[in-house]
C-alpha cells in the first residue's frame, strides 16, 4: 500500500472508485433496456469530439460531451421518429462520428500522445482538474438517477405501461441517453474510448447473472464495478500493463465467475424437462 503515498496514485484510486460506481449504475439501465450497442456507438463518437477539441484548442471534455450528446439524441430521434431501425441509426451515427475523428486527426499533422491517451485510457495521468470534473459530473449523474429512480425503473421494465400511466417516456428516454453520454465522457480518461462501453455493460451483466431483484442488481453492479476498477488499477501498476485494459479484464473475469455460479443457470439446469413433468404412461 506504500504506492498510495504518491499523489498521482491517490487521484487514480479516487477516479477508479467513482468511475466504477457511476458506470455500474448507468450500466444497469443500459443492460435492462438493451442499449449496449447504443453505448458503444456513443463511446466511439466521443473520438470525434476529442479530436476536434485538440484542433480548436477547446476543452476536450466539452467537445467530447457535445459529440456524445448529439450522437445519443440523433440515434434516439432517428430510431423513434424516423423510418429506420435502431441498429441502423447507430451504425450511421457511429461511423460518421468516427470518420470525423479520423479526418480531424489527419488535420493535426502528426502523432499526438494526449489524443491516443484518450483512445486507450491513462488513469495514472489523471490531474487534479480531471478529478474534480469527474467528481462533479459523476455526482450529477448519480443525483439524477436518485431523483428519477422509480421513473427510470418503470421505463426499463415496462415502457408501454409507463406511457399509459402518464410518465413522459420520450423525455425519460432521451434523458437516459444523455446520462449515458455524460458517463462515457467522464470515463474515457480512465479506461479509454475503445473500452469504456465494456466498463458500463460488464458489471451490470455480471450482476444480472446473480439476481432478479432490481435493487440487489444495482448494489451488486456497483460492488463489481468499483471492485474491478480498484483491483485492475493495482494490478496494472504492479504488472506494468495498460490500466484501462486491466480494469476491463478484471470485470470480465468477474462476469465469467458470475455466469459459472449463477443461480439462474442452476435453476435452468435443475428444471424438469417437459417429458419429466408429464411422463408418458
Amino acid at each position: 500500500m506504500e504506492i498510495l503515498q504518491y499523489a498521482f496514485m491517490q487521484r487514480a484510486l479516487v477516479s477508479a472508485v467513482l468511475i466504477g460506481g457511476v458506470c455500474a449504475v448507468i450500466g444497469v439501465y443500459v443492460v435492462l433496456k438493451g442499449l449496449s450497442f447504443i453505448g458503444s456507438g456513443i463511446a466511439h463518437a466521443s473520438f470525434g469530439g476529442v479530436a476536434l477539441g485538440f484542433i480548436l484548442g477547446w476543452n476536450l471534455v466539452v467537445t467530447a460531451f457535445l459529440f456524445c450528446l448529439a450522437t445519443a439524441w440523433g440515434i434516439g430521434f432517428a430510431s423513434r421518429r424516423g423510418q429506420i431501425k435502431e441498429d441502423v441509426a447507430i451504425g450511421i451515427f457511429f461511423t460518421a462520428s468516427m470518420a470525423l475523428g479520423i479526418l480531424f486527426v489527419g488535420l493535426l499533422h502528426g502523432y499526438n500522445v494526449d489524443l491516443f491517451g484518450y483512445l486507450f485510457g491513462s488513469i495514472l495521468a489523471v490531474t487534479a482538474e480531471d478529478l474534480w470534473l469527474t467528481v462533479g459530473l459523476g455526482l450529477l449523474v448519480l443525483l439524477t438517477v436518485g431523483l428519477l429512480f422509480k421513473e427510470l425503473l418503470f421505463l426499463s421494465f415496462d415502457p408501454e405501461m409507463a406511457q399509459v400511466v402518464g410518465l413522459p417516456t420520450t423525455v425519460l428516454y432521451f434523458l437516459l441517453l444523455g446520462l449515458i453520454a455524460v458517463t462515457i465522457v467522464v470515463s474515457i480518461k480512465v479506461v479509454g474510448i475503445i473500452l469504456v462501453s465494456a466498463l458500463i455493460v460488464t458489471p451490470a451483466a455480471a450482476a444480472y447473472q446473480l439476481t432478479d431483484d432490481f435493487r440487489r442488481m444495482m448494489a451488486l453492479s456497483v460492488a463489481i464495478g468499483v471492485g474491478s476498477s480498484v483491483v485492475g488499477l493495482f494490478l496494472s501498476y504492479w504488472l506494468n500493463t495498460a490500466s484501462g485494459a486491466t480494469i476491463v479484464l478484471a470485470a470480465t473475469g468477474v462476469f465469467f465467475l458470475a455466469t459459472l455460479f449463477s443461480p439462474k443457470r442452476r435453476r435452468l439446469r435443475l428444471a424438469p424437462r417437459p417429458a419429466e413433468e408429464h411422463p408418458h404412461p
